[in-house]
């Protein structure tokens, strides 16, 4: 029995090896890879790590209410603690005690109160369509409940105060979204007037503005308990309470009457028909799934999971002594709030910089004009002194956008990337024809008469290509198009020395500008708009392109419409944010106008 289990095992071992080294897990890899790396956008970014650091910061922010919630019951723990010691030992420090006990215990308030930070942040930026705002205004709702209630008894006078004061200034600010026509009842939540402080702040005068300076006076009342022992027994557990009340308030405005009843619903259902409820969602899931599969085409979707299921199914098989338990206890013996907060933190910081460096050097709508530009950067400055001299000063005019008109001249590709085929050439050359007949086109045949002009270029190479179908409609090109100062003569002739190639300059354009760019004609008159950056003072400077519309176009020639490059305005989006983060701490006392 023994020998048998033994060949069996070595039986089965090599046959995975043969296995693993039949099915081209590397070329599947490298496949998966390049279709993840094509998609690494700045956009997908821009969607993307918003809402991740919401979620995270989120969950961050539940998990330390938790842990608030139990050093609670430690607080109550360690004083039966010490009014037993103080029986048998009367001279005990018990005020020292307990402020050593208090301090050390803040750590998971401090992580709370990033954990809001980070999620105020990144609430505004985030897709609202990704976020339940209902579901999380009830679990706001409910925190804020539940944390008022472990608060310390010693301060209740205080704190049932605040709460109150708190909930009503929260309301009355909410009044004017009630699309109800409660018109005099609104006044109550309006603001008066408001009273500028510094640049842009202001201080609001009204209601909700009294009630919260009312507020201020309770937390220092609070932080004066107990010979200001309070601000760490009493203020900074409240001010967990006082983040929720707040966090409810900002979601509420987000939320639906519909989705909060929903919300409510599907709460009840979860904590008293939880199986009804999975296998309602699953039921669900599973339609969703099926129509998604009906609106796509279903062999590419089987092929694509197929394939990308491969390698990781050899692994699994491989490594059949992984654990997932093991793996959550690895987790659990470092502290994950710790681990997500450092993440967190370094993410923001990362995009903070990126857009610092993206956004800090511009100029925007600058008045320079290419005459100007030539003058000082051009042919002429070259001669006065030298080229080296010239580029030294020019770069004085580094990160002014402008917006030029010009003779186009002449457009080439710089660059072809198209990650579906490098992947698909690391194929076996039959797996990698039907793979690339599969996702992309056929050549035409060039046997009927009617064919468009594309596909008249195409059938000429059908006898010429290396495979029978072609997959370039995944191609992404990048241009240079070559500009020459405009004529200024009468009537557009041309003046003396204007045709100095010296002066023309090369912008960069990325493959959303390929339908102007294919349709354009030497001698055509443009308009652009780029930055100046890079070798400023130099021969045929390269620009990268922002802006571009032909002047002189017909229509079936070229768009009529300006074709602008996709840009976000990572400024205006640092603005909102930090304006929405400053109006959740301070309004309604101050905001940001």
């Amino acid at each position: 029995m023994e020998l048998k289990e033994y060949l069996i095992d070595v039986a089965s071992r090599a046959g995975l090896h043969w296995l693993s080294t039949l099915v081209p897990t590397h070329h599947i890899n490298a496949l998966v890879f390049f279709f993840i790396v094509s998609n690494l956008t700045i956009d997908f970014f821009a969607f993307f790590v918003p809402l991740v650091v919401f979620y995270l910061s989120f969950v961050s922010m539940v998990i330390c209410t938790l842990k608030v919630f139990q050093d609670s019951k430690a607080w109550e723990s360690f004083r039966a603690l010490t009014s037993l010691l103080l029986r048998f030992e009367p001279n005990l420090d018990v005020e020292q005690a307990e402020g050593n006990f208090g301090w050390n215990h803040l750590e998971p308030y401090v992580h709370f109160l990033l954990s809001v930070f980070f999620v105020i942040v990144s609430f505004p930026i985030a897709s609202k369509d990704c976020i339940p705002c209902s579901e999380l205004a009830v679990v706001s709702v409910f925190f804020t409940v539940t944390s008022y209630m472990s608060l310390s008894t010693s301060a209740e006078p205080y704190t049932r105060r605040a709460l109150v004061t708190e909930v009503a200034a929260g309301l009355l600010s909410l009044l004017p979204t009630v699309p109800v026509d409660w018109r005099y009842l609104k006044l109550l939540g309006q603001t008066f007037f408001t009273v500028p402080v510094g640049h842009s702040v202001v201080l609001n005068v009204s209601i909700p503005c009294l009630l919260y300076v009312h507020l201020l006076y309770l937390f220092f009342r609070m932080a004066q308990l107990r010979s200001f022992k309070g601000a760490y027994c009493y203020l900074v557990p409240y001010l967990v309470c006082f983040m929720w009340c707040e966090l409810s308030v900002v979601i509420l405005l987000e939320s639906t009457g519909l989705g909060l009843v929903r919300a409510s619903i599907g709460y009840f259902l979860f904590l008293f028909a939880l199986p009804i409820l999975v296998a309602g969602l699953a039921l669900m899931a599973a339609v969703r799934l099926a129509h998604w599969f009906l609106s796509l085409e279903l062999t590419k979707v089987v092929v694509a999971m197929v394939v990308c299921s491969i390698p990781l199914l050899v692994r699994w098989w491989t490594r059949a002594n992984f654990s997932v338990v093991e793996m959550v206890k690895s987790l659990t013996r470092s502290s994950i709030v710790k681990l997500v907060l450092v993440w967190i933190t370094a993410i923001v910081l990362f995009c903070w910089f990126y857009v610092y460096r993206l956004e800090g050097m511009k100029v925007y709508n600058s008045t320079l004009t290419w005459q100007q530009y030539g003058f000082l950067c051009g042919p002429r400055a070259w001669k006065e002194t030298n080229m080296a001299r010239t580029q030294i000063l020019c770069s004085h005019l580094e990160g002014h956008r402008v917006t030029w008109t010009g003779r186009f001249k002449y457009v080439r590709v710089t660059e072809i990337d198209n990650s579906a085929e490098s992947a698909i050439n690391m194929l076996p050359l039959f797996i990698g024809d039907w793979v690339r007949c599969l996702y992309g086109e056929a050549y035409p045949s060039c046997s009927s008469g009617n064919v468009s002009t594309a596909e008249e270029e195409l059938c000429r190479l059908k006898l010429l290509a290396k495979h029978p179908c072609h997959i370039k409609k995944f191609d992404r090109h990048k241009f240079e198009i070559t500009v020459g100062m405009p004529y200024s003569g009468a009537n557009g002739t041309r003046g003396p020395e204007e045709d100095d190639i010296t002066k023309d300059i090369v912008l960069r354009a990325s493959s959303e500008f390929k339908d102007v760019l294919l349709h354009l004609r030497q001698g055509s008159v443009i308009e652009f708009s780029t930055v100046l950056e890079g070798r400023l003072g130099s021969k045929w400077p390269v620009f990268e392109l922002k802006a571009i519309s032909c002047l002189n176009c017909m229509a079936q020639l070229s768009p009529a419409r300006r074709q602008v490059k996709v840009e976000r305005d990572w400024r205006s989006t640092v603005h909102g944010a930090v304006k929405f983060a400053f109006n959740f701490f301070f309004f309604p006392f101050l905001s940001v106008a």
